[in-house]
């Protein structure tokens, strides 16, 4: 039995939905030298969704130096590739603007006690 294109429609998940979904799964990337996770630093930029569902991400690092500088954009691909409904995914490491602390969510403050 195949569901009907309706059913497959109704099925895929709106932009907005994937791209909340996208958001959650950069909540479980975290920066290895910090004990938050990278949405929540501020190192992701933008989280950008297509009606394809195609994803562009622009993120940053902590500096230029940061030790995870391959390992998080690939984590964060990695991390987004296993959504259903996504098709291909797009990670621009960004310098501009540079990272500073006041890109931290309130919650990231909180967390490493710089409130």
């Amino acid at each position: 039995m195949s569901a009907s294109s309706e059913e497959m429609a109704k099925a895929a998940p709106s932009p907005d939905e994937l791209r909340d979904q996208v958001v959650e799964a950069l909540r479980t990337v975290f920066d290895p030298e910090i004990p938050v996770n990278i949405y929540e630093l501020g190192l992701i930029y933008t989280v950008d969704v297509n009606e394809a569902g195609d994803v562009k991400i622009e993120m940053t690092l902590t500096s230029a130096n940061c030790p995870a500088a391959q390992s998080l954009p690939a984590e964060v691909e990695y991390k987004t590739k296993l959504i259903d409904g996504v098709g291909e995914v797009t990670v621009d490491v960004v310098w501009d603007p540079p990272w500073s602390p006041e890109h931290m969510s309130e919650t990231a403050r909180l967390e490493l006690g710089l409130m």
